[in-house]
């Protein structure tokens, strides 16, 4: 059963995980190559990054957050691309197993 959660007060989800950075992988959610993120080259040049192989993903900060994340994680938190976004993030339900990891390991309860 999943617990119903309010995304706009979390934030947790569009972080890094340690587990990630712990093994060195500092590129987080993948853009697939269809996503319309890409094809606006305003925030194309804002939010989009690519890896070593040429692979674009989502921005991060210095603190690991993406950097399309706007507010305080846990207390009251939007995405400035939310209906651009890319696959990956839509995935992400709240109240799922990575929802509740990803508050867990940002304190967020």
């Amino acid at each position: 059963m999943r617990t119903r959660l309010d995304c706009t007060t979390c934030g947790a989800c569009c972080t890094n995980p340690e587990e990630n950075r712990a093994e060195g992988f500092l590129y987080y959610v993948e853009v697939d190559r269809s996503c319309s993120l890409l094809y606006r080259p305003d925030l194309r040049k804002r939010y989009v990054v690519e890896d070593p192989e040429g692979i674009p993903h989502l921005r991060m900060d210095p603190a690991q957050r993406c950097s399309a994340l706007v507010g305080k994680l846990g207390k009251r938190v939007r995405c400035s691309i939310y209906e651009h976004r890319p696959r990956g993030c839509r995935l992400v339900e709240a109240g799922s197993l990575r929802c509740l990891q990803a508050r867990q390991e940002r304190g967020i309860s």
